[in-house]
């Protein structure tokens, strides 16, 4: 998804997603090349391990073989303190993990072993729905609709009886709403998010939030219909501001708006870029894609000032491409400049 497209009004996700062998056994990748002392054999300073948030204040798990977490790694092992610091804003934050198409049984219970190995909970974003994107950046999905079920399947087969919060496909209502996907898939479409709701919850600790765009994407009244249309009635709430960077407050409001006509379920916000709100300037057809002078917003907590507001979370994984814009490369890929850009402005 990542950002909004003005010119058609929505949002956009994308998802590289590093393979979880490396999240099994929750190896900390930090672990290897930090010590207690002020340096290694070389005399170089190392950085410290990433560690987990108190889990009263952030039960979801840190992954310490992310991007961010190998950023910092490669920084502390050329003794450059100052960029290490700043990345570790974001390797030591619990983020979103994309799970992509290959494997998906494997990579889930990868990730939701780490997590419970380490007293947390994953948190997982789907993003595989047939058809998916319209074409651009990240466009892509499961090859058709039973592909896509037998891929859900294996997903909630890979939580098992872990705790798990799932973001279910980002942009796919939405899509249907804006009439960027095309008539003929509508009603599959409806058809595949309420099925992987209905798959996803006959675990017995998953936690699943269908995702309902962003404050300048659509009103309320445009997309409560759809919202329950596509099973939210059997879904925890829903998710907003995934991938894009309007304020929270105007979030919560849109949050707030919608969840009165979907019977008052509550919702979780992404801010891991939103601190210094969306991006004006430059040709508005692509203001979303890695728009300069954004920041990383609110720490992800699930102690936030609204009882209908289940959480702020980082389900975008800051420093990651919206695509090969501006610079930067595919959707997905780690973008060592702009993830400096966002930690520096950081509040």
């Amino acid at each position: 998804m990542y950002g909004s497209y003005p010119g058609r009004g929505r949002v956009r996700a994308g998802g590289f997603v590093r393979t979880a062998m490396a999240a099994t056994g929750a190896v900390l990748l930090l672990a290897g090349c930090s010590s207690k002392g002020d340096g290694d054999g070389d005399g170089k300073k190392q950085a410290a391990p990433v560690s987990q948030q108190p889990k009263a204040v952030d039960p979801f798990w840190v992954n310490p073989d992310g991007n961010a977490a190998r950023q910092v790694a490669a920084y502390a092992g050329k003794g450059d303190d100052k960029n290490a610091a700043l990345i570790k804003k974001i390797a030591e934050q619990p983020v979103g993990e994309w799970i992509s198409p290959d494997t998906p049984e494997e990579q889930v219970k990868g990730f939701t072993e780490a997590a419970t190995k380490a007293d947390r909970e994953a948190l997982l974003v789907l993003y595989n729905v047939p058809h998916r994107d319209c074409g651009q950046f990240s466009k892509g999905g499961a090859s058709d609709g039973n592909a896509y079920r037998a891929w859900v399947d294996k997903v909630a087969n890979g939580i098992g009886d872990r705790r798990a919060t799932v973001i279910l496909e980002p942009d796919a209502l939405l899509h249907l709403v804006d009439g960027c996907t095309p008539g003929e898939f509508h009603e599959e479409r409806y058809d595949l998010l309420k099925g992987a709701i209905e798959r996803l919850k006959q675990q017995p600790a998953t936690t699943v939030y269908l995702d309902a765009g962003n404050a300048g994407w659509q009103s309320p009244d445009a997309l409560f219909e759809p919202l329950q249309r596509a099973g939210v009635a059997a879904a925890d709430g829903f998710s907003v501001n995934v991938s894009n960077f309007y304020p929270t407050k105007a979030s919560t409001d849109f949050g707030k708006q919608l969840s009165a006509k979907v019977g008052g379920k509550p919702f979780v916000i992404d801010t891991s870029r939103n601190g210094n709100g969306p991006y004006t300037g430059g040709d508005p057809a692509e203001n979303w894609c890695n728009p300069p002078g954004r920041a990383l917003g609110e720490r992800p907590t699930t102690r936030t000032t609204d009882p209908l507001v289940k959480a702020y979370l980082w389900i975008k994984r800051p420093g990651e491409s919206d695509g090969d814009c501006k610079g930067g490369p595919k959707a997905g890929d780690w973008y060592e400049e702009y993830a400096l850009g966002l930690a520096r402005n950081a509040k």
